[in-house]
């Protein structure tokens, strides 16, 4: 699927929507190592941006997103709109990470 196909969106314009396939997914559940979670204990004495924790959650965010694609391709879309990113901690230093939307299937206008 083209990713520039996926929008938060409920439209994309030039297209039109000829098919809704219906709600897709993608989740993955992820931790920091304990050697992790030290350097980022680190970085919290300096303050600022924690990087180590920042990478973590775009992994955690891009894994999700290509989920999702991957579940709308073999539903046969070639789009997805209105995608939405959620996370919950699942328990201590464990959170979900889910990114869903709407499958379906565009043509131009």
């Amino acid at each position: 699927m083209d990713k520039t196909q996926i929008t938060t969106a409920f439209t994309l314009d030039g297209l039109r929507i000829t098919k809704n396939l219906g709600v897709v997914r993608g989740v993955t559940v992820r931790s920091r190592s304990v050697f992790g979670n030290i350097g980022a204990s680190f970085q919290t004495l300096f303050g600022g941006n924690i990087s180590i924790y920042t990478q973590l959650c775009e992994r955690a965010r891009e894994e999700a997103f290509q989920l999702m694609s991957e579940h709308a391709d073999k539903m046969g879309a070639n789009a997805v709109i209105g995608m939405r990113y959620d996370a919950n901690e699942v328990m201590a230093g464990v959170t979900e990470v889910l990114a869903y939307g709407t499958a379906v299937v565009v043509e131009k206008a």
